[in-house]
Parts: structure tokens; C-alpha cells; sequence
């Protein structure tokens, strides 16, 4: 009687098949079940000890990626047992095509994301570089998506090159038309990874000068020292001489100054070494060197150069004041007279 019941067929499968398909089916989702709270379970508590966040990530995708893929697939390999009518075998495959091609998709964009997180939180305290970056991330999740939507297309059979070719030419239209602001675009980039200033440094371009105040995506915004905000296009600074220094670890200082004709050669071999020991003794500088540098029209010229061990204007401007001054009280010790324009005539009797 069993038997007989078994053997009954019903849309062309026997009551046996059907049953074959069932405990397959359950068997599947048990091992996945097992898989997701036991073996999952136990690996997650093993990678909230760890110090890398790789492995949390990996747990989650398969959580949330593999598992769903492997019910399906556990249904699929179930239906094999059974006589299914072709169409509807179709269907299923195409709905597993696209369920692999979604989830392959969130699987790309979630490791995109993972990585840029885990570069940003490690490596890059710069808001500048990290707002650049989140403003590529939905560009390269179109791409991706794009990417998956244009491979099930072709796996269902759909002809895409005309489709290829039509956007093709329809990009380079685009593309001629706005040009300027693609190259603004792309100058943004390069300014975003290559990294020739950053908000907040002192920069020259030309004859403008001010500190970084917004780097956008077509334009970057500059405070000047007179207060007025000026605006370049990136495509104008990429092409462009900058000099940024907030990169200065040090100021080289070069400056002259004259003493009088009437300075005895004693007092002027003393100058080196009154200049040299001032500016030994101030802080935050370094000395290079001082000479009787020329003949001037009206003056004996010293040449002095040393280095400011910083890029602040202002750290600069305060120690060459402290190294006038000191200069100044050592040449009024030695009665040593500073140099100015000056003429004498001589006057003869006809």
C-alpha cells in the first residue's frame, strides 16, 4: 500500500521524488542553520577578541551574503530530483543569476567600503583627504553596480555592445562638452591624493598669495593677507608653479647691512664675530655665515645669513627684530656707525 503510494506520479514525479525533494531540502537548511548559529557563533566570539577588524567583516558578509546564496542553493540542488518543466527551470536559473550578481555587488561595495574605513581610521587624520575620498565612494559604487547590471545582462542573453558602443559615443559627447569642468574634476583628484597643499597652508601662486581656506571639486578657495577671499579653478593650480610654505621645516634669511667708510679695520674685523655670537645666542636659529660682503657707493657691506627653524612668518619677523636690536647695542658698544646715503663735495677755487 506504501508502496503504491510512493509510485503515485503527479505532475510528472512520483509522491517518492517529491518527498526525496523535501528531506533534501530540510537537510540543507538544517546544515545551514547549524552553520549560521553554531559554527558563525563561535567564530565571532573568536574575532571580537582579536585586534584586526578583517575577520568581523568576513563573518558579517558571510552572515549576511553567503547564507541567503545557500538556501538557494540548497533549494536548487533539491529540485534536481525533480521533473520540472523547462521554463520554469529557466526562471529559477535567471532569478539565481541575479540573486548571485546582487549579492556579488553588495559583497564588492562592502569590501570597497571596509577598505576605504579601515584606511581612513588608520592612516589619514586629514578632513580634507578624508571628505575627497567619501565624495569618490558613491562614484565608485555606480561603477560597481554598473559593472554587475551590465554582467546579468549579458548572462541573460541581452546584446550590450550596441548598447556599449551608443553610451561610448555618448560619453565622448559629453565629455567634449563639458570639458572644463572635467578637468577641474580630475585636477581635483590630483590635488586630493597628490597633495601639494592642504587647508590651512600659506601658498603663492603668481603674483596671489594666502592660506587654503576650501579645496572643492571645480574650485579652491584662498584667503589672501589683505582679506579678501580668492577663488581658483583646480585646473589653474594644477597648472600652475605653487609655493606652499607651510612645507618649509626652515626659513633661509639673507639681509646687509653698511657701516660708515670711517670704520677703522679693526672695528671691521670685530663685525663678523659681534653678528656671528648674536645670532649663536638666539633661539630657534641656526647660523651660517657673515662677511665683509663689498665697496657699496656710500657704505662697507656685511653680508649675513642664517636660518629660522620654522615656517611661522611671524617666529621669523620676531627674531630678526631681536637680532636688529641685539646688533644694534653691540655697534653702539664698539661706537661702531651704521652707513646712509651720503655725498661730499670738493670745492676748489678758480
Amino acid at each position: 500500500m506504501l508502496k503504491d503510494i510512493l509510485s503515485t506520479s503527479f505532475l510528472d514525479n512520483r509522491i517518492s521524488d517529491y518527498i526525496l525533494f523535501i528531506l533534501i531540502f530540510i537537510a540543507g537548511i538544517l546544515v545551514i542553520r547549524i552553520l549560521k548559529n553554531i559554527i558563525l557563533s563561535r567564530l565571532k566570539k573568536w574575532a571580537s577578541k582579536t585586534t584586526t577588524t578583517l575577520d568581523d567583516f568576513l563573518i558579517h558578509a558571510c552572515e549576511k551574503i553567503l547564507i541567503p546564496l545557500l538556501y538557494f542553493g540548497i533549494f536548487y540542488l533539491s529540485l534536481q530530483n525533480l521533473n520540472v518543466n523547462p521554463s520554469l527551470i529557466k526562471v529559477i536559473q535567471v532569478l539565481g543569476i541575479g540573486l548571485l550578481t546582487f549579492f556579488g555587488i553588495r559583497f564588492a561595495v562592502s569590501m570597497l567600503s571596509y577598505i576605504i574605513d579601515s584606511y581612513l581610521s588608520k592612516k589619514e587624520a586629514d578632513t580634507t583627504k578624508t571628505q575627497g575620498i567619501k565624495v569618490i565612494l558613491p562614484v565608485l559604487k555606480v561603477v560597481i553596480w554598473g559593472i554587475g547590471i551590465t554582467f546579468l545582462l549579458d548572462n541573460l542573453g541581452f546584446k550590450i555592445s550596441t548598447v556599449i558602443a551608443g553610451l561610448g559615443i555618448g560619453g565622448v559627447a559629453v565629455a567634449l562638452a563639458a570639458q572644463a569642468i572635467l578637468g577641474d574634476l580630475f585636477s581635483y583628484f590630483a590635488i586630493l591624493f597628490d597633495r601639494p597643499f592642504e587647508i590651512g597652508d600659506f601658498i603663492i601662486i603668481g603674483d596671489c598669495l594666502g592660506v587654503v581656506e576650501h579645496i572643492g571639486i571645480k574650485t579652491t578657495r584662498i584667503r589672501s593677507l589683505g582679506g579678501e577671499q580668492l577663488v581658483f579653478s583646480n585646473s589653474d593650480l594644477t597648472n600652475s608653479r605653487v609655493r606652499n610654505y607651510k612645507r618649509m621645516e626652515r626659513r633661509r634669511v639673507v639681509f646687509k647691512l653698511g657701516v660708515t667708510y670711517q670704520t677703522t679695520l679693526q672695528q671691521l674685523k670685530e663685525i663678523p664675530i659681534i653678528i656671528a655670537n648674536i645670532i649663536k645666542n638666539t633661539k630657534n636659529v641656526e647660523f651660517d655665515r657673515v662677511h665683509f660682503f663689498s665697496y657699496g657707493d656710500f657704505s662697507l657691506i656685511f653680508e649675513i645669513v642664517y636660518y629660522v627653524l620654522s615656517s611661522d612668518y611671524n617666529k621669523y619677523m620676531d627674531v630678526q627684530q631681536e637680532i636688529n636690536f641685539a646688533i644694534k647695542e653691540g655697534f653702539e658698544k664698539q661706537k661702531i656707525e651704521f652707513a646712509y646715503p651720503t655725498q661730499t663735495l670738493y670745492l676748489t677755487k678758480t
